[in-house]
């Protein structure tokens, strides 16, 4: 089977070469939104939109024009996927993957893919990389890149650059090892294993909000695009990465330890957008206790569990593992023992107590039974219903040879 994975590295470029990595993104960035705006205009006018063929011939038109030779000093390729970038926006657009593609801006979300790996030069003994136009670029060596170069992204984010290199190889079909196990999402505990075990939430928006909340009040005392203000922002922007690094190191650890060790993971397919919505509600309608669900809706998302549901998802598949989703309805209600289903089981957040046979264990630990015995269960109905499509067509036959 093939891998596709990612092995991502810091830049230590020098200040001439710095300067040439934001002209770079800035060109890319300009290329698109004036892509995005001719497709505007031409919509407006009542025209055909242009192809990514069509784009890429006007790219060679502004490249020559006299007003923006600037492009030239750019490479080609970066400015061509940036086209295919605005062709992807707009096809995910019409398929309803997504809103309607806005302009970008400067300073978020710069970046910029070299699709040719022919034009790559990686050089790990030195700690470099060669890019077209940039030459040789340091960059912290921290891991072995493993397969065969397919494509290279370089970022800004938070003053640094970091690049991005995808890679393929070919690996054997891995087999599963462990059985399987249920997962309960919870915020007292980040998750709790139907076996037992269970992981302490990191929180570590709220370990950072302190710091973050004096950065933001010194940031809102500074004159708008001044010296001391883009200090402040740096400051708040560090913080922000601080914390962003430290949830994702921790879902990395978790998801890799809880995917070697186990075939099959169910988990709930959780709806985190609903949520975390706000109980604010409107003039008319006013929400109630908006406070206490305003600090609930904070510690779902510090938790990152989409990001953990991903992370187990492709991490399973190169184990030989399967994720199975499974309706988070009545998980934590349902007793283990009787299947007796009622809100007064769980009174409390902590203990499940059966008003029924009087069962008692941990609230998490036996929504994580639940949720594997559901799982199983979508398991079984699967293989039945993939035996049925099997089974149908000999069965029609006889039925027509004993008509005949």
């Amino acid at each position: 089977m093939k891998r596709w994975q990612a092995f991502k590295f810091e830049l230590r470029p020098n200040g001439a070469q710095r300067r040439q990595l934001r002209c770079f993104a800035g060109s890319c960035r300009f290329v698109y939104n004036k892509g995005l705006a001719l497709q505007k205009a031409r919509f407006e006018a009542g025209e055909k939109k242009l192809g990514y063929a069509g784009l890429c011939k006007l790219l060679t038109q502004w490249r020559s024009n006299a007003e923006t030779s600037w492009l030239k000093d750019a490479p080609i390729h970066p400015l061509q996927q940036a086209l295919k970038d605005l062709e992807r926006a707009y096809a995910n657009f019409f398929a309803q993957r997504s809103d309607f593609p806005n302009f970008k801006k400067k300073g978020q979300h710069d970046s910029f893919r070299y699709p040719d790996p022919k034009e790559i030069k990686l050089d790990p003994m030195n700690s470099r990389l060669f890019l077209p136009k940039l030459g040789w670029v340091r960059f912290r060596n921290s891991r072995t890149v493993i397969g065969k170069i397919k494509n290279l992204t370089v970022s800004l984010s938070c003053g640094k650059w970091f690049v991005s290199i995808q890679t393929e190889r070919e690996i054997e079909q891995p087999l599963p090892r462990g059985g399987a196990v249920g997962i309960d999402l919870g915020v007292v505990r980040f998750a709790t294993l139907s076996d037992g075990t269970f992981y302490a939430p990191l929180s570590s928006f709220r370990r950072h909000q302190s710091r973050l909340r004096k950065g933001q009040q010194a940031l809102s005392r500074k004159r708008k695009f001044s010296a001391n203000w883009k200090k402040a922002k740096a400051r708040v922007q560090r913080i922000y990465a601080r914390i962003g690094n430290a949830r994702r190191d921790y879902l990395h650890k978790t998801s890799t330890a809880i995917s070697q060790n186990h075939a099959m993971v169910c988990i709930e397919n959780l709806q985190v957008r609903n949520l975390s919505k706000s109980a604010r509600g409107s003039i008319e309608t006013p929400g109630q206790r908006v406070r206490a669900k305003s600090g609930l809706n904070k510690s779902i998302l510090d938790q990152g569990w989409a990001e953990f549901r991903r992370q187990l998802g492709y991490k399973l598949g190169w184990n030989g593992g399967s994720l199975i989703l499974v309706p988070p309805q009545n998980t934590s209600r349902r007793c283990p023992e009787c299947d007796h289903v009622s809100a007064q089981n769980r009174l409390t957040q902590e203990r499940f107590a059966c008003i029924v046979c009087g069962f008692e264990e941990n609230a998490d630990r036996v929504g994580a039974i639940n949720i594997l015995r559901a799982g199983h269960a979508r398991c079984a109905c699967q293989v039945s219903g993939a035996d049925r499509q099997q089974q149908e067509p000999a069965e029609a036959i006889q039925e027509h040879l004993r008509a005949a």
